[in-house]
């Protein structure tokens, strides 16, 4: 087929491709896992440079021993420090979790907050964090920009924003609000699987025909990041 003129054209057809390559809802396709949206909020914070797989093995102690967010705001510091230790940064985000949890006892009797305007207002809660509690958890429009959303996005030439924050608003303009969390998800599967940072496999990308990228990323010089 040809290639799209239009950055909207290229993300009206992307979001088709990727769909079929990875079909399910946000929450099948959201590789934290969680059972409340509370758990996904600690799980996400966690995943601050760090990979899901180790956040995964973490969180089930972590959650056992604080459940909610009321015994997360009480928790002693160096208590949660060694059990988060293994996902780095572990001071830093043990100050997260718990400042987290006092503001949610504090604020919003110990519920995580739907509007992203007060979700980040939350210790340790940026744009990114809060569209993945708002798109995976209560399934409302949240379209989280991470490297592989960023990096992909321009690849495609679906913008030539930098600024994640900015990628996020031109993304928005052209993903329908119900499936924005979704295609960030699969963006980022893609951008793991297939689209990756050093070593694209753009031989068998789904995208291939449709990526102003392809015949660059595909030859000899693959380092665009």
């Amino acid at each position: 087929m040809g290639r799209p003129r239009t950055p909207k054209g290229r993300a009206r057809v992307v979001a088709a491709r990727l769909a079929e390559e990875y079909p399910g809802t946000a929450r099948d396709l959201c590789a934290l896992r969680h059972d409340t949206p509370f758990q996904l909020l600690a799980a996400t914070i966690l995943s601050a440079q760090c990979t899901d797989v180790r956040v995964n093995l973490v969180t089930p102690v972590l959650f056992a021993a604080y459940p909610d967010a009321a015994s997360l705001a009480r928790a002693d510091p160096e208590k949660v420090e060694e059990i988060i230790r293994s996902t780095g940064f572990f001071r830093a985000k043990a100050r997260s979790l718990i400042g987290m949890a006092s503001a949610l006892e504090e604020r919003y009797g110990g519920e995580v907050p739907h509007d992203l305007e007060d979700l980040v207002t939350v210790p340790g809660v940026g744009r990114k964090t809060g569209n993945v509690v708002r798109s995976v958890a209560f399934n409302l429009p949240g379209l989280p920009v991470d490297t592989h959303v960023l990096r992909l996005s321009r690849r495609l030439e679906l913008t030539e924003e930098s600024d994640p924050v900015r990628v996020e608003h031109a993304l928005n303009a052209m993903i329908p609000p119900s499936e924005r969390g979704v295609f960030s998800l699969r963006m980022i599967l893609h951008g793991r699987s297939t689209c990756t940072a050093r070593r694209p496999a753009c031989h068998r990308c789904v995208l291939a025909d449709v990526c102003p990228s392809a015949e660059l990323l595909g030859g000899p010089n693959l380092g665009i990041g």
